[in-house]
């Protein structure tokens, strides 16, 4: 009884001070702003974590941190597919953003990705914990599973190609921050490359800041399979690799740039 009482004690103790925090977070005087105020806030925060955790503060937050206009979702679970910002697959969604939209891939399963082109600057990023968690397969048949023809960056993502290449970078750039790229290991895995840019700066670039060029940047992403990590044609080349080594995986960090 006494260990019950304690117990049920405690538990009073943690409500009471979540009611506490969540009067506190209420009556902050940001919370003053309007919904519209907010919004563009948030829209400054990195979607993962910051604006993740800003969702947990309170409902009212919550629904502006998720709102449609703040970033889109594909989730194959969701039944009710007319509730906006919501799409069954990543080419439907990738098709309804606008330039600048940030598309949320929910976790768990694995998510269809085949020749799927991108011509406007997009931001994917896998919903779990860990990149293995959001899968993005690309079947036997397809030339890439994503193809860039804008700057967009990728994080917390796997993706996996049976053959062929995992990532197809056309032009812009292009940024893979915490993902995992896979080529399945098959007798013509030297077709495979988990990296493929056909970028070729032909054209003239007027300003000084290097960066507006087209470009790749990996960083702590793991890449399996393939003859080569990265195959590049135009005057790209590989730049600034780093590698380290953690328990059984191997993590790299390396530019793809103008030599």
């Amino acid at each position: 009884m006494e260990e019950e009482d304690k117990s049920n004690y405690k538990s009073r103790n943690l409500k009471r001070c979540s009611d506490k925090i969540m009067k506190k977070s209420c009556s902050a005087p940001i919370n003053n702003l309007d919904d519209g105020c907010l919004m563009h806030i948030f829209s400054f925060l990195s979607p993962i974590p910051d604006r993740y955790n800003t969702a947990l503060v309170s409902h009212r937050w919550h629904y502006l941190a998720c709102h449609p206009r703040m970033w889109l979702r594909v989730d194959r679970s969701v039944k009710d597919l007319s509730e906006p910002g919501v799409f069954p697959d990543i080419s439907t969604a990738v098709s309804a953003a606008r330039p600048g939209d940030t598309i949320l891939i929910a976790a768990g399963g694995s998510h269809l990705a085949s020749n799927i082109q991108i011509k406007k600057p997009l931001c994917l990023i896998g919903g779990g914990e860990l990149p293995d968690e959001t899968t993005l397969t690309c079947y036997r048949g397809s030339d890439s599973a994503l193809e860039f023809l804008s700057t967009c960056k990728l994080t917390n993502l796997t993706v996996r190609a049976e053959l062929g290449c995992c990532l197809l970078h056309r032009s812009g750039r292009l940024t893979i921050d915490g993902c995992i790229l896979q080529c399945e290991t098959n007798p013509l895995d030297y077709l495979s490359c988990p990296i493929v840019s056909t970028a070729r700066s032909c054209k003239l670039i007027t300003s000084p800041v290097k960066s507006n060029g087209d470009s790749v940047s990996v960083l702590q992403t793991r890449i399996e399979g393939g003859v080569k990590a990265v195959l590049t044609k135009g005057d790209l080349a590989l730049q600034r690799v780093r590698v380290i080594y953690a328990r059984t995986n191997v993590y790299f960090w390396f530019d793809v740039d103008h030599q």
